[in-house]
């Protein structure tokens, strides 16, 4: 699967400049203004109200016009901000209060005049005093406001996400969970949890299980750990098969295991079988001595499982199956799919199906899975789940063993966790498991189930 790398340009953060303006050259003005008079006065000149407000008019523009040019020869950089328009009756209207603007400072941007108090960042609501601001749909915010508000932050180091040698916000996302976070988390040896792929955030303490293995507090809620724990979620699957006329005859022990124990009886079996590069269930043919687990764990200090209790299970041969082996630990939905996965195999080796490719193997058992969790999880869950682990127990792995069925409610999370293990099986990319299965799905659309095997059975491969 996959992991998205996105970049944030910040296109529509847009760093514009503020001009305030001082009583100075309202001053200025007034002065200028009052001498003209007194010349006119003394020469006995009438002097036109219309003409003289012209004349201050033009005489302020080219004040404006001489101190804007002062400001390009000291070197000043940024948006350089729109000039004031003076209204015909030469009052400055605020954009903000719409009151006129009397002597004093007034601050001059975004195409009008402000009363300094009147013109505020659309965030906090407060004035904005700082020489430069952000925009963001012509709305003006302070640096810092716009910063907390549209620059992405990490879901693992809750910092914003710095920016790469461009001077872009780069990203890495899941392709489901879509959790953001900074690329040098794939580096830093942050784990993730072994079920649902999120990575640790670093205000959270994911369970270390026995081999090594990372799981978050939401999939631990459901967690199967021990024999015991996995023999209802075994009979729902045997049901499940029942109901689609596939009954598995005979009694096949189903043992959880640790996962050195199930690489070791991996490389026991004869028979070479495909596996995916992180094996988490195994159908077996072979007489072996499996070390499963006895007793559900406890959660000790550091959030270390303790108190593992495992002991010997001597297979013996009486079909051509002896045992199915499943990862401990895992979520009832995904100890489910895999088991689901695992009894195909079974079904298959006692049904007399021989030589088969691994593309059509492993694609018609992913079919199976995919499936169970469809009868389990029937509709897609849309809404979002909070984020990682924020609500999750973590006391004891014996306080809340995984007891739900089929026919139980399930957590939001749990739902949206079915939707995960559907959406890895559909995206899977490899030829064996990812093509196999979507070859596997589509012709059982097409034609049905039964059918689909019967052809398997006739042909070795998929009907088209």
């Amino acid at each position: 699967m996959g992991w998205l790398s996105k970049f944030f340009k910040g296109s529509s953060n847009r760093i514009s400049r503020a001009q305030y303006n001082d009583d100075e050259i309202e001053d200025l003005d007034h002065a200028i203004a009052l001498s003209l008079a007194e010349q006119d006065q003394i020469k006995g000149k009438t002097v036109d109200p219309e003409s003289q407000l012209e004349e201050d008019e033009l005489l302020a523009k080219a004040i404006q016009e001489s101190l804007n040019s002062e400001e390009s020869q000291n070197g000043q950089t940024g948006q350089t901000a729109p000039r004031a328009v003076i209204p015909p009756s030469g009052l400055r209207i605020c954009n903000g209060c719409k009151n006129a603007i009397g002597p004093g400072r007034f601050l001059s941007c975004m195409d009008s005049v402000w009363h300094p108090d009147c013109f505020k960042c659309d965030a906090c609501n407060k004035p904005i005093s700082d020489h430069e601001f952000s925009m963001h749909d012509d709305h003006p915010y302070h640096k810092s406001c716009y910063r907390d508000l549209y620059h992405p932050k990490c879901d693992v180091c809750k910092n914003f996400i710095p920016t790469n040698k461009n001077g872009l916000i780069e990203y890495r996302a899941h392709p489901f969970w879509m959790q953001k976070y900074c690329p040098s988390h794939e580096q830093d040896g942050t784990p993730r949890c072994c079920s649902c792929e999120r990575m640790e955030p670093r205000d959270v303490k994911y369970i270390t299980l026995d081999d090594g293995r990372r799981l978050c507090l939401e999939c631990l809620n459901s967690a199967v750990m021990d024999n015991d724990e996995c023999q209802p979620l075994y009979i729902d699957i045997q049901e499940f098969y029942e109901g689609l006329n596939m009954k598995v005859e005979q009694q096949v022990p189903l043992l959880l295991v640790e996962r050195q124990a199930l690489n070791e009886a991996m490389e026991g079996e004869k028979v070479e079988h495909h596996h995916l590069p992180e094996t988490r269930g195994l159908c077996l043919s072979e007489e072996q001595i499996v070390r499963t687990i006895l007793k559900r764990p406890f959660i000790g200090p550091g959030n270390k499982i303790i108190d593992m209790v495992t002991g010997p299970y001597r297979l013996v041969r009486r079909c051509e199956v002896t045992a199915i082996l499943i990862l401990f630990g895992l979520p009832r939905l995904l100890t489910g799919s895999i088991l689901a996965h695992e009894m195909m195999h079974a079904w298959l080796r006692l049904k007399g199906f021989r030589s088969l490719s691994p593309e059509v193997e492993e694609g018609v058992c992913q079919v199976l899975a995919h499936l169970w969790l469809e009868s389990e999880n029937p509709s897609v869950l849309t809404a979002d789940i909070p984020s990682t682990s924020s609500s999750a127990t973590s006391s004891s792995a014996t306080s809340a063993p995984a007891t739900s069925s089929k026919k139980g409610p399930k957590s939001e999370f749990e739902k949206k966790l079915g939707e995960f293990f559907k959406h890895q099986i559909e995206t899977d990319s490899s030829s064996a498991y990812g093509d196999g299965f979507r070859l596997g799905i589509k012709a059982v659309n097409k034609y049905g189930l039964r059918t689909t095997l019967d052809h398997i059975k006739l042909a070795g491969s998929f009907p088209y």
